[in-house]
């Protein structure tokens, strides 16, 4: 991805008595300091003084290493050189993310009349957006709009993700980046030199400068447009619900017409089967359908997602048109989501799979001849245990206080299973095949009865207030999560919909609705949601 804003190229920086200044920001593992020893480098093979310091941030994306840069032609004189970069006073700022470059601006290292601005584009989640419950993303789009004012020159494009499809760190492509800027008075060959120089991974490295360098100056790299604020990445495209399947299932595999449907002819014919009855829905919530029906099926078999259709048909029966459908939408997605209520069968099948070794894998960096050792933690607790046996015999076990705790003081404990050993991995992956048994399970009914209240309530709510029954419909995203995290969400969602009662027949029902659940979403321990709750309890003084 590329998104490019320059109006002046080939414009080498030049700082006060011709000393430049570059300010690096970025977190543990992206590189900077190996970066920063780059610059300096290449300065002194270009017959440049530099020095190099850095001020250490907080880790887990609290606060970002700065590193600063000061070098000036030699001159057979010592230059005096600042150990810390000042505000207005940076010729180039670069940041190894996007979020960085927008805390770069905000600290005032970044001006319009002065700073050349490089950053990846892509984005990695700061200790502030995941402790919000709900989606606590800030604006990638606003961060690009203001480094545009705030720049003289702003360059951004998905560095990072350069740097992985070449083997190495996103520092290598920033690199490349700074070079294909032309910023500097360097040629790109005293740039490749040095990574030369430091002899690890340099073919990698090399590949990855490239990449950087071409990216600068628009070449090889799609340009698109800003993503759009507040909106996530489409990362919808997942892989077919029957691919997995094998065999056994029957007769010879077959492919479907379709460009991910493959596996045995009797799953593709039951695919098409219920991909038929999506193509039949308005053309509104098709897309929506078939990304649930997708993710119900992979997560049990066919048969649940004629399940979920049925349901979805419905809402269907009570949408219109001048709705937009937005009832329709909304059940597709959140019936989806109450259908794959995360337990301990779910947890099991998602770390044997292959796709999430394979993920792993990469995301380390591990190389395909090299062994890697996975250990998964797990804690569980009565409720999952009695969740995971047959309806009867967990009910009796839950209604039984000392048998409950008796069998809780032997399984709660934490335990830490070698996935890549063959015992742990044959643990996981038999847990995981209960899912063929998951109806009979005492979870399983607990989930579809609270899902019936959840939904019947919704749908008998149109007649009277169709956007009322919308927001019941979306308040399902309230509930998220696995063991004690899921008993909270469970506990929010109770709590916004008891503020319906004091809702009804008010014109602003809806509204009043949307408003306790994003209260909810705001803080994990639920403060903001306890004063929105008693704001709507005076509204019918």
């Amino acid at each position: 991805m590329l998104d490019i804003v320059s109006s002046m190229r080939d414009v080498p920086a030049r700082g006060d008595g011709g000393v430049i200044k570059i300010a690096i920001l970025a977190v543990g593992g992206q590189g900077g300091g190996v970066l920063s020893d780059w610059i300096v480098d290449v300065a002194e093979r270009n017959g440049y003084l530099a020095q190099s310091t850095s001020v250490a941030g907080v880790a887990q994306r609290t606060g970002a290493t700065i590193y600063y840069i000061e070098m000036c032609p030699d001159k057979g004189r010592l230059p005096v050189f600042a150990l810390s970069p000042s505000q207005g006073d940076v010729d180039v700022l670069v940041a190894a993310e996007l979020m960085e470059a927008g805390r770069a601006i905000m600290r005032g290292f970044v001006t319009p009349d002065k700073t050349t601005l490089i950053a990846s584009s892509h984005r990695i989640a700061a200790v502030s957006e995941k402790i919000e419950p709900g989606d606590g993303r800030a604006s990638s789009a606003k961060v690009r709009e203001t480094a545009e004012l705030a720049s003289k020159r702003f360059i951004a494009f998905d560095m990072e993700k350069i740097a992985v499809q070449n083997g190495s760190v996103v520092s290598s492509s920033l690199f490349g980046a700074l070079a294909g800027s032309s910023v500097l008075p360097f040629p790109r060959e005293t740039y490749e030199a040095t990574i030369s120089a430091s002899g690890r991974g340099v073919k990698a490295s090399l590949a990855a400068f490239g990449g950087g360098y071409n990216g600068a100056r628009g070449r090889g790299v799609e340009i698109t447009h800003p993503v759009v604020p507040g909106g996530p990445d489409d990362q919808a495209a997942a892989h077919s619900p029957v691919s997995s399947a094998t065999a056994a299932d029957g007769a010879e595999p077959v492919e479907n017409n379709g460009p991910d449907v493959e596996g045995p002819r009797r799953l593709v014919a039951g695919w098409q089967e219920l991909t038929a009855r999506i193509e039949e829905m308005p053309v509104p919530v098709r897309d929506m359908a078939l990304r649930g029906l997708r993710k119900v099926v992979d997560y049990q078999d066919m048969r649940y997602g004629e399940e979920y259709l049925d349901r979805l048909d419905r809402a269907l029966m009570l949408d219109a048109e001048e709705q937009g459908y937005a009832l329709s939408i909304a059940a597709a997605k959140h019936l989806a989501n109450a259908l794959c209520y995360d337990d301990m069968i779910r947890v099991a099948d998602l770390k044997t799979r292959s796709t999430r070794g394979a993920r792993v894998r990469r995301e380390v960096g591990v190389k395909d001849d090299a062994i890697l050792q996975t250990t998964e933690y797990f804690h569980p607790r009565v409720e999952e245990f009695c969740g995971a046996m047959p309806a009867t015999i967990g009910s009796y076990i839950e209604n039984r206080p000392k048998l409950s705790a008796f069998i809780d003081r032997r399984i709660n404990k934490g335990r830490r299973i070698r996935t890549d050993s063959f015992t742990g991995f044959a643990m996981l992956w038999m847990i995981g095949g209960m899912r063929r048994w998951r109806r009979g399970l005492l979870r399983h009914r607990v989930e579809q009865a609270h899902l019936d209240r959840w939904y019947d309530l919704a749908l008998a709510t149109v007649p009277k207030d169709y956007a009322l029954a919308v927001e019941i419909l979306n308040t399902r995203r309230l509930i998220k999560g696995y063991s004690d995290t899921h008993v909270r969400a469970r506990s929010k969602f109770d709590r916004v919909l008891s503020a319906l009662p004091m809702l009804k027949g008010r014109p602003d029902a809806a509204d009043w609705l949307r408003r306790l659940r994003e209260a909810a979403l705001k803080d994990e321990k639920g403060d903001m949601l306890d004063g929105a709750l008693k704001t709507v309890a005076t509204l019918g003084d």
